[in-house]
């Protein structure tokens, strides 16, 4: 294991005149994350910002009111990850709750169709005799130009609802509703697309409300907040304070059992109580079963999952979905050693790679290759482009992984300006996007790539470092600041879990479930014995009971055989 760079979150210099209520520990924590104000840790929903700040928001209520008031046929497209699942079920949800009557959905196919709103979309409705009078895209549709061109010629009018970043050009729309487009004044411009699809229901109550035509009993939006906690973690946008507050409604209803039955099937699946969740349970544990039907199959499944309102139909659909994510799982550890053996090709020493790396094998799969980005990312701190072909033969489909310091759709558009026509088609966020591009051309964008990268990063970037948040005293170093912890989320993107580094002395090791390191730990400065885990670290590791061990961990409240223990949970190991 080559080592890494430890670096601490600086602490406060005083102590903070807000959070005079909070453990010293918390507020050390809040603190380091840039908190400034109680009102920060407020989590209510009157402190969204409002929904009338949304650029384009009252022409889209305007035509989805007119929708309900004619009962058009209204169409929703989404997405095919968790971040469209949701929003295509808050969107199907919310919206009949509001009164509209003929509402369907269709989600592109990821192998067929490709991303978005596309001309061949609309041409295959005509063809079935599917044409909506309105099409609401979510979480898509902001470059989709020609989509939005061709289902105009048609007739059918479109409100696009979207987050990822603008272009040059924008679609010629009916209405756009997006934060991160320009000229819109929202101030989280980090929302996510199930986000910005709430926002618009929750603009679309109001004007029904003050125009006399809200369905009564009045609509509760907020039993949608399960979905948007979901879809905004799942998606890893920042958790500003709209975001957390969000993630916090969603995470309150799902514990007290009053999330969507589908949500709590595919947390029964997994294993975990739902009255004991936490933000990383809806992205590890739920998100990644809800991608993989969009990753292997058809998004559908998981939609349907998401909307079941029977707990039995909605228990077999997460049981399938399981399914599917144990084939991801097995198709991505054949995809990264192929990686690993390719990266081994290009250069014996790290110091050697490219800066960007852009790898392609004609076997690997298209839904899978975003994760394989990723994990490749993590063992190289390099930002990371997997290609897989295209179903034409001719062109190959990437899924592009950053690091901080560059915002990897920026880096393409540097690519696309310095080499017109390079690539077909791109977009994406600072951490993550996607792209196509011919296949006899992958050489001479990997040198231009690389060439971007160097452009944009410092030798010091390409160095991975771990930033925790220091020891944990002895009088901390237990089941009740796990609990505390647990509780002080929600912590994602950007408000990132705590962790702490400490010097242990390892009593004893041992390799279980093939590749998960048990430790038993006592801290080197003296104190209790304590469990620790170390995840996936393969069978093949030092003994580190000879020499002891630095341990970057988060505490954690282990349960078993009926008796609940304090366990670390080791994000890294190396020997002192």
């Amino acid at each position: 294991m080559t080592p890494k760079k430890i670096l601490r979150r600086p602490r406060p210099d005083t102590v903070p005149a807000w959070g005079q209520n909070l453990p010293p520990l918390l507020r050390r924590l809040y603190a380091a994350r840039g908190v400034t104000s109680d009102e920060q840790l407020s989590y209510t929903l009157k402190h969204l910002a409002s929904p009338m700040q949304l650029r384009g928001i009252d022409r889209a209520v305007e035509l989805l009111a007119e929708a309900i008031d004619r009962q058009q046929k209204v169409l929703v497209l989404g997405d095919f990850d968790a971040d469209g699942a949701t929003s295509t079920a808050v969107a199907m949800l919310g919206l009949s709750m509001l009164g509209l009557g003929n509402i369907d959905f269709r989600v592109p196919s990821r192998f067929a169709d490709g991303y978005g709103l596309t001309p061949g979309i609309i041409e295959r409705l005509k063809e079935e005799g599917e044409l909506p009078d309105l099409l609401v895209t979510v979480d898509n549709g902001i470059s989709a130009i020609d989509g939005v061109r061709v289902a105009q010629d048609m007739g059918i009018r479109v409100v696009v609802t979207d987050h990822h970043l603008a272009g040059e050009v924008l679609p010629d729309a009916d209405a756009i509703v997006n934060p991160n487009q320009p000229g819109c004044p929202f101030l989280s411009k980090n929302a996510a697309g199930v986000g910005v699809m709430f926002y618009v229901l929750t603009a679309l109550r109001k004007h029904l409300r003050e125009v006399g035509r809200l369905p009564q009993p009045e609509p509760n939006l907020g039993c949608l907040l399960d979905l948007v906690a979901l879809g905004t973690v799942a998606d890893v946008v920042p958790l500003d304070h709209n975001n957390r507050i969000f993630v916090e409604q969603g995470l309150r209803r799902i514990r007290q059992g009053e999330a969507r039955p589908g949500i709590l099937a595919l947390l029964e699946v997994a294993g975990r109580d739902h009255a004991h969740i936490s933000s990383t349970d809806l992205g590890f544990v739920v998100g990644p079963r809800l991608n993989a039907a969009g990753r292997l199959d058809d998004m559908s499944v998981g939609i349907a999952c998401l909307l079941a309102d029977n707990p039995d139909e909605a228990r077999r659909l997460a049981r399938e979905l399981d399914t599917f994510n144990r084939e991801r799982r097995t198709i991505e550890r054949d995809m990264k050693s192929q990686a690993q053996e390719l990266l081994a090709s290009m250069s014996l020493d790290i110091e050697g790679l490219p800066w960007g790396l852009a790898l392609f094998d004609p076997d690997w799969h298209q839904g899978v290759i975003g994760i394989l980005a990723a994990r490749i990312r993590e063992q190289t701190h390099r930002p990371t482009i997997a290609f897989a072909p295209d179903d034409d033969g001719e062109h190959i489909k990437g899924s592009a992984r950053s690091i901080p310091g560059l915002h990897i759709r920026d880096a393409l558009a540097v690519v696309d300006a310095r080499h017109p026509g390079l690539l077909k088609k791109y977009g994406g966020h600072a951490m993550a996007a996607g792209m196509t591009l011919a296949k006899e051309d992958l050489d001479a964008f990997s040198d231009a790539f690389d060439r971007a990268v160097r452009d944009a990063l410092t030798p010091e970037d390409l160095e991975a470092a771990i930033i925790t948040d220091g020891p944990l005293g002895a009088d901390e170093l237990n089941l009740d600041t796990a609990y505390l912890l647990k509780r002080a989320g929600p912590w994602g993107q950007h408000f990132p879990e705590p962790v702490f580094d400490g010097e242990f002395r390892v009593v004893s090791q041992r390799i279980v479930g093939e590749n998960h390191l048990k430790l038993v730990l006592q801290p080197a400065d003296g104190g209790g014995i304590i469990d620790g885990i170390a995840f996936n670290t393969g069978p093949e590791v030092p003994d580190y009971t000879r020499s002891g061990a630095r341990l970057v961990y988060k505490p954690d409240a282990n349960t078993f055989r009926g008796r609940t223990n304090l366990q670390l949970l080791v994000d890294y190991i190396e020997a002192l």
